[in-house]
């Protein structure tokens, strides 16, 4: 069991490839690369299992290594908002590097799911020491911090079919260069990540299809035949 009474599984052998592969480490040196590997835990979670709730304690960074993992955040009224999804090389937890903080969000292992921990002492120090890794990090936060920015507006400015048409344009930009994508989240996590229904998800991309914009496929793929037609929306 894992500090938080999670079913986490504890590993050491996957800490080489866990700090090899993230991008927020890949750029150090071996010995510097082994210095991390002595404070990162590797934790394995199954499909559905919680790594951490609203209010508990954050004072950890996780790294996904392997698999995928949904953020979320529930309102007053119990309904879910998704955040964003992690894969490997990803990581949350962020907030617990400047400050002793309570989780805002849930976050959920999607499949099965390879993290690194680092507790925010061991982290801090190796911050001070190399601080390309503390650029690595505000690099991602500004990322994220231009992501929520712009689904800000998108949810006050845009109207729905923009923001499906648009999201699927995004999505095709980060298979470069081809005509076709997987949708990486359910459509119940689409329509919450996108603040609207299930359904108006599966009305808007029959439209589409009827328009002659876009082809659905099974298993989640979308071959985009009018990417110009789709921006336009």
């Amino acid at each position: 069991m894992s500090r938080d009474g999670q079913q986490g599984c504890y590993h050491h052998h996957h800490d080489k490839m866990c700090v090899s592969l993230v991008p927020i480490f890949n750029h150090l040196e071996v010995e510097q690369m082994s210095e991390i590997m002595k404070v990162v835990q590797s934790v394995s979670y199954k499909k559905g299992e919680i790594l951490y709730h609203a209010g508990d304690h954050s004072d950890s960074l996780y790294i996904v290594s392997k698999g995928k993992i949904r953020i979320y955040r529930l309102s007053e009224s119990g309904k879910e908002q998704l955040v964003r999804i992690l894969n490997p090389g990803d990581f949350t937890g962020e907030l617990a590097l400047f400050q002793e903080a309570l989780h805002e969000s849930y976050a959920e292992a999607m499949t099965e799911t390879q993290v690194c921990m680092i507790n925010r002492t061991d982290l801090q120090e190796l911050l001070l020491k190399y601080p390309t890794i503390s650029l690595k990090i505000l690099t991602e936060f500004s990322n994220r911090l231009d992501e929520a920015e712009k689904q800000t507006t998108r949810f006050a400015t845009e109207k729905v079919d923009t923001r499906i048409a648009l999201f699927l344009a995004e999505t095709l930009e980060a298979n470069a260069g081809a005509n076709e994508l997987e949708l990486p989240m359910s459509k119940k996590d689409l329509a919450s990540y996108l603040g609207t229904t299930p359904e108006t998800i599966s009305r808007k991309l029959t439209e589409f299809e009827q328009q002659g914009l876009i082809k659905q496929k099974p298993h989640r793929r979308i071959e985009i035949l009018d990417l110009d037609g789709l921006l336009f929306i």
